[in-house]
């Protein structure tokens, strides 16, 4: 198995396991977007409670150019450090919720 495959199953493990968690109303959806193909994973909540309309993706994460691109990490799950746990380096992982400009800082990789 190579490497992208190894961290699209990462992925797909973590966000299956952090969408089985219940901590918002039970009237709000947790719906899982997998997009292996094209290497697009999210956790979107929707729903309504009362009179107000709740939708927003409370994690993104893309795997681009051979990175894990962490676009919004919205949890307490700590998913650049639950990648490090099974073993991708930091340098194939992006925080990109940081600016450019920051991430040399990060040390994680910067793009």
């Amino acid at each position: 198995m190579d490497k992208i495959d190894i961290y699209r199953d990462h992925i797909q493990e973590m966000l299956k396991k952090i969408a089985s968690y219940r901590s918002i109303p039970e009237e709000i959806e947790t719906e899982l977007v997998i997009d292996r193909e094209r290497d697009h994973y999210l956790l979107i909540n929707v729903g309504w409670k009362d009179e107000s309309r709740n939708y927003g993706n409370s994690i993104h994460i893309d795997i681009k150019d051979g990175k894990i691109w962490i676009q919004r990490d919205m949890t307490d799950y700590r998913i650049a450090e639950k990648l490090l746990d099974k073993g991708v380096p930091k340098e194939d992982i992006v925080l990109a919720f940081h600016a450019p400009y920051k991430r040399p800082y990060t040390g994680f990789a910067v793009g």
